[in-house]
């Protein structure tokens, strides 16, 4: 870059102030500087375009080292795998013949199924008698919003 003192720029204002005049100096300088302020961000787009090539590039060599490494290990995985799939068939049958199926009966399996203990929600429901849910207000009945409000608005009009 131009090195430029302070001393070079007062030289440059005066032999501009002389050659454009004094009533002309001003668009002259607001010119330069759009002009100066134009070629700079140009500089920096081109800058930036180069910049991403290079990344794009960089990102482009990445992918390919990658896909290269995953074809590696994918082609160690399926030898391995076919190597003990080799070795499981060898061994399969004594596997079949060691383990067997457990049979079950309907009965193990409701009795598995089914709710037990006091803790369970059917039990702490029914244990309690119907003449106390009637007088405690426990709700034997579903009813819907409309229904309920219909029902305490008679109720309250009374």
């Amino acid at each position: 870059m131009i090195d430029l003192g302070v001393s070079k720029l007062a030289l440059i204002a005066v032999i501009a102030l002389v050659v454009v005049g004094p009533e002309r100096l001003p668009k002259v300088a607001r010119m330069a500087g759009n002009l100066f302020g134009r070629a700079q961000r140009y500089m920096a787009d081109v800058k930036a375009e180069v910049n991403r090539q290079m990344e794009v590039e960089e990102f482009k060599k990445f992918r390919e080292d990658s896909a290269s490494a995953l074809k590696e290990v994918e082609n160690s995985i399926s030898s391995v795998a076919s190597e003990a799939n080799a070795n499981l068939t060898d061994q399969a049958d004594i596997f079949e013949t060691r383990f067997e199926a457990l049979p079950l009966d309907e009965k193990s399996v409701l009795k598995k199924t089914q709710r037990q203990g006091r803790n369970s929600w059917g039990v702490k429901r029914s244990a309690k008698p119907i003449w106390y849910k009637r007088s405690a207000g426990v709700r034997a009945r579903v009813q819907s919003g409309a229904a309920r409000m219909k029902r305490f608005r008679h109720t309250a009009g009374k």
